[in-house]
């Protein structure tokens, strides 16, 4: 579902302006690419600060009402205060909603406690937290899930493997990707020395029974 942004187009612009902008409560912005000019906007400050509350927005499509008419874009870029960690300037990007689009979404990992090779004593290295996917900006997904369940110790979960929603396609450069693995040795295998130096222990006195006679 789209988010609706009301904006004014900045007609200076230039840091003073952006000032003047911030003074008023309000955000610089711009809305730039699909080979048109970038267009200078502000936002209400307000109302999009209550908006950043909103989960996966990178993932959605912002339809930005100005006197020109309406602009489909996606977020792009927020800049934030040094000091009070508060938005200063939003980048949008226009897209064709007719047409996919490269996003970048978050990657989530779920079931770790269940998992056979964490039970098994495994350690989760979870590598890359980030998958570039393309797709048509409805059915992006807010972020892609790696089931652990059924991981065991050894096991990797590539690019590859992710599994996407329909019509979502892995970005270039995705698949080899090592997102997640479960490191550490088999309980069979870390017992194998334990019992190698048992045995080299119990033949010993009959070993040295042998040379005495």
């Amino acid at each position: 579902m789209a988010i609706k942004l009301n904006a004014e187009i900045r007609n200076v612009a230039g840091k003073g302006a952006a000032r003047s902008v911030r003074n008023a409560k309000n955000i610089p912005a711009v809305i730039y690419g699909n080979k048109k000019d970038p267009v200078a906007i502000e936002l209400n400050g307000h109302d999009f600060e209550m908006l950043l509350k909103t989960p996966g927005l990178r993932t959605k499509l912002f339809q930005i009402a100005l006197k020109g008419g309406n602009e489909d874009t996606v977020l792009m870029d927020i800049q934030y205060h040094p000091v009070s960690d508060a938005p200063i300037h939003v980048d949008f990007k226009r897209i064709n909603v007719k047409e996919p689009v490269n996003i970048t979404v978050p990657v989530d990992v779920i079931n770790i406690e269940t998992s056979k090779g964490i039970k098994l004593g495994g350690v989760l290295n979870f590598a890359v937290r980030k998958v570039a996917i393309r797709g048509l900006i409805d059915n992006i997904p807010e972020k892609i899930i790696i089931d652990l369940a059924d991981l065991n110790i050894g096991d990797t979960v590539h690019g590859s493997d992710l599994v996407l929603p329909n019509g979502i396609e892995l970005g270039l450069h995705q698949a080899e990707l090592a997102f997640a693995t479960i490191g550490g040795k088999m309980p069979e295998e870390t017992d194998k020395p334990v019992v190698a130096a048992a045995a080299a222990t119990a033949d010993a006195p009959a070993a040295a029974g042998e040379e005495k006679k």
